[in-house]
């Protein structure tokens, strides 16, 4: 009976994340309407559709209320966002002709905020799907923990265990239930304020949004082919910088920021750190652009910091083809990519928190070693003192995080190499991975439409792994198979049966 009621829990906490999202998916009919593209009426009619009819056939499935385990959370936001990249496909059959794999390489690329593209002549596609690609990163990076606040169905520690499935920190939560909405009223203003703010190079309306929407969200897709090399514009790239860095430092400092507390920003060791990484990693690969690329100073610089920028903070926008980058520029920038922005906020990677995290533990670590076993040597972190106990989990779980990432990465270069031949470098093929789990885009060209069926499965897996910040796919797959364990292995029930030589007791 509980494995039934925590099932129908999962399907209505999918089924409500669906229904939101078949009224947010009308979004783009605006831009079919502006730019007049009536035969686009259709293809993008099946995302709405598909999300509310699905949305309303997971809500007929009867759900007790309580209060689940963390691990039915967990499952359930695992599953919307794989159902998210199935459902947010469709408008890529119907409306280019895309095979479903690509396009739901497409979507999971644009919900997870990612970057990749399968699309091949993107200056040729309808406005309204390039909207749609743009729309659903801009939705991908706020998360998902935004529809369950926008529902307002669950208790304060449901909402808590769904916004840490996602990898948020837990100290968002108080401030996110008193103000709800406001959550989507900081994230559209800080959109429209950064798209004037672009629109002063010289581009048009349309382009600016476009960009903003995948910058500000860590995203990386663009309306153009050649992507920022179209614009050829530097005041446009170093715009574009302030706009990434916005959507990786932690969103609470806005709500901070927004109560009047306007120094929260420059008092955060979270983003004094991010912004220390970016400029030593900006400098360190400049540099290494001018020396071992043979790049005159001023472009080793322009390619240098905005590439470096965009991966540290996971955006997949590039002003440089990083596939004609020496080795060693590229493994500075695999490093940036692989650690990603703050957490709490659009970006990925296994966030600078984790590293300030593990620098500390180790030591912490080490100062045990030298000190005696009577000695009891505190923990401090973010000026708090934690006890051994909680010390050691809290360490645990971080570098469990880092080790998961680090085997996830190494696994799927393994069966890229092995899956297929190409003339690309180890190196390159590395990245390649490590931008996909890190959910950056930045590519070296290896995944491209003609890329087999297979590296693109492994491509879609890894976007959807690093959204997730792997733990919750696994926790599903040991369920999953416990399940199965379970209903093959288990002991039949023993029902009691009369004896025949047994005398009734009851009087003749």
């Amino acid at each position: 009976m509980k494995r039934i009621d925590h099932f129908a829990m999962i399907v209505h906490d999918v089924g409500r994340i669906c229904r939101f999202l078949g009224f947010v998916s009308l979004v783009p009919f605006v831009v079919l309407a502006i730019f007049q593209e009536w035969d686009m009426i259709l293809p993008m009619a099946t995302a709405p559709l598909a999300f509310l009819g699905v949305g309303y056939l997971f809500l007929q499935v009867p759900a007790r209320d309580y209060e689940p385990p963390v691990s039915i959370a967990l499952v359930a936001v695992a599953l919307a966002w794989f159902l998210l990249a199935l459902i947010g496909a469709l408008p890529f059959v119907f409306g280019l002709n895309m095979s479903y794999t690509d396009s739901v390489f497409e979507a999971m690329s644009g919900w997870t905020s990612t970057g990749f593209t399968m699309i091949s002549s993107v200056d040729l596609a309808p406005k309204t799907l390039l909207f749609w690609r743009t729309f659903m990163q801009w939705i991908g990076g706020i998360g998902i923990i935004a529809f369950g606040i926008s529902m307002r169905r669950r208790t304060q520690v449901s909402l808590f265990q769904i916004f840490r499935s996602e990898g948020k920190p837990e100290d968002l939560m108080p401030n996110l239930m008193s103000t709800g909405w406001r959550m989507w009223k900081i994230y559209i203003f800080l959109t429209c304020m950064f798209t004037g703010l672009i629109m002063l190079t010289g581009i048009s309306l349309w382009d600016a949004l476009n960009l903003v929407m995948v910058a500000i969200a860590t995203g990386g897709f663009t309306i153009h082919s050649s992507g920022l090399a179209y614009y050829n514009n530097p005041w446009l790239e170093g715009l574009l910088i302030p706009v990434m860095l916005a959507g990786a430092i932690p969103f609470k400092l806005y709500f901070l920021m927004y109560r009047g507390k306007m120094d929260a920003l420059i008092r955060d060791k979270t983003v004094r750190l991010l912004l220390l990484i970016a400029l030593a990693g900006s400098v360190i690969v400049s540099l290494e652009l001018y020396l071992f690329n043979n790049l005159a100073l001023t472009t080793a610089f322009r390619q240098g910091v905005f590439v470096s920028v965009s991966g540290l903070c996971t955006c997949g926008l590039q002003n440089s083809d990083v596939h004609a980058w020496a080795a060693i520029p590229l493994a500075v920038l695999s490093l940036l990519v692989f650690i990603g922005g703050a957490m709490g906020s659009m970006a990925g990677g296994i966030k600078v928190n984790r590293i300030a995290l593990a620098y500390e533990g180790m030591k912490w670590w080490f100062r045990r070693f030298f000190a005696s076993s009577r000695v009891l040597i505190p923990f401090r972190y973010e000026g708090r003192m934690l006890s051994r106990e909680m010390s050691e989990m809290e360490i645990s779980k971080n570098m469990l995080v880092i080790a998961l990432y680090v085997l996830t990465i190494f696994t799927a270069t393994l069966l890229c190499l092995h899956l297929y031949i190409t003339s690309f470098r180890l190196d390159e093929v590395l990245f390649e991975c490590i931008s996909a789990l890190s959910n950056s885009g930045i590519s070296v060209g290896f995944l491209t439409a003609a890329s087999p069926f297979a590296i693109k499965w492994i491509f879609i897996v890894l976007m959807w792994l690093g959204r997730l910040e792997i733990v919750p796919v696994i926790i599903m797959v040991m369920g999953i198979s416990k399940g199965i364990r379970d209903e093959l292995f288990s002991e039949p029930p023993v029902h009691a049966v009369a004896s025949p030589n047994k005398i009734d007791d009851e009087p003749v």
